[in-house]
């Protein structure tokens, strides 16, 4: 193994073990463990037969109620006894439930205080695990060692988010900070699993975080100069009194802005500085300007692909409660003046000045490092190169 090759090795284990003991300190320092609620207890268990059906008319509609025997699949005590629930079906087209439960479904049971089993929910998350392993296997199948590097990435971004971020606002950590520390995470960790210790890195890296920290400017402005409350739904109310000291709705559509456009942000430093370090491989006697107008160049073409991505991702979240807003003959200027719906479009807008920012400051740092003495450059790569 080269010297360069040895030292990529080494590099790479270090990021991913600092990774983990972020996630593993951060989660011990927090020290949030969910307190035990008086509500039933959530059961899983698979439908095994229907007891009996019956049929009631109101002056309104048509339901029908139906009394399920389910065999409860929960690891625990109860695991295999038998349960007996009821569900009612409508035939209102608002129902929550699509049809009424069959035998061999998956399904959620709570056990009441009194001792009643009450239908909760289906289970649902099988198909999305099996949906995810096959993406996971794609990713694998066609990226090799770069697709299980993206996977490393992102399975420890999340990790920090529900680990570390999530648990430090119900123990009442300053959101702003935590959001911050949370998306400067994920920018270097990300950045250095997937393409290594280099100058392509560091120029991602220093043109990702401004703009990040630029998007988080611009939020702080608005969210004072709009006057946003922080309750964009009614469910938002209920974080004021779920710990001791109320969240701090404001710094939650703060975390929620940096933290959704951190992703983007990063996609435009990364293509921006990878396609100048292939230009500077190509051609190593490019100069300083001639890297700063690709990258300018590079960075137009690549611009509005990214900001649709954007803009249309928040659109995409928002469709629904747009459809019933102006289902109900809410008017235009109205609807765009609800908070929710404000600060969707801060969303996207404030993640496209992001990215927008992100482009020249990424071609600029590119130009600095790729254009140094040869001497004074360090090249260290990923040990997959």
């Amino acid at each position: 193994m080269g010297e360069n090759k040895k030292r990529a090795v080494i590099s790479y284990l270090t990021i991913v073990f600092l990774a983990l003991a972020f996630i593993f300190v951060g989660n011990r320092i927090i020290g949030y463990a969910p307190e035990e609620s008086g509500e039933a207890y959530v059961y899983r268990a698979r439908v095994v037969s229907v007891v009996s059906e019956q049929e009631h008319i109101t002056a309104d509609e048509v339901w029908r109620s139906i009394v399920f025997e389910a065999r409860i699949t929960e690891r625990g005590e109860r695991r295999g006894e038998t349960a007996q629930f009821t569900q009612n079906v409508r035939g209102h087209f608002l129902e929550r439930f699509p049809r009424a439960a069959q035998a061999g479904d998956r399904i959620m049971l709570g056990l009441s205080p009194q001792g009643a089993w009450n239908f909760i929910d289906y289970v649902r998350i099988h198909q999305i695990v099996i949906l995810g392993s096959v993406f996971a296997a794609l990713i694998l199948i066609f990226g090799r060692s770069k697709g299980f590097n993206a996977l490393l990435a992102l399975g420890l971004t999340a990790g920090a988010v529900f680990l570390v971020f999530i648990p430090s606002i119900f123990e009442g950590y300053n959101i702003y900070v935590s959001s911050i520390v949370v998306c400067v995470y994920t920018v270097l960790i990300t950045l250095f699993i997937i393409n290594g210790v280099s100058q392509k890195t560091a120029a991602a890296i220093t043109g990702c975080l401004g703009g990040v920290v630029a998007a988080g400017l611009l939020t702080f402005i608005m969210n004072a100069a709009m006057m946003l409350t922080g309750i964009t739904q009614s469910e938002s109310i209920h974080l004021l009194h779920l710990t001791a000291t109320p969240i701090n709705l404001n710094a939650i559509i703060f975390a929620g802005i940096i933290i959704g456009a951190v992703g983007a942000i990063m996609d435009m430093s990364v293509s921006v500085s990878s396609s100048l370090w292939e230009i500077k491989i190509k051609k190593p006697d490019t100069d300083f300007q001639e890297i700063l107008k690709s990258g300018i160049q590079i960075g137009k073409d690549i611009l509005g692909s990214n900001i649709n991505t954007l803009i249309l991702a928040y659109i995409g979240s928002s469709l629904t409660i747009i459809l019933i807003f102006l289902g109900f003959d809410v008017s235009i200027f109205r609807l765009m003046n609800r908070e929710l719906i404000i600060v969707e479009l801060l969303k996207a807008i404030v993640g496209s000045f992001g990215i927008f920012l992100t482009m020249p400051l990424t071609a600029f740092v590119c130009a600095v490092l790729y254009t140094r003495k040869k001497e004074e450059v360090i090249e260290i790569y990923s040990p997959f190169d």
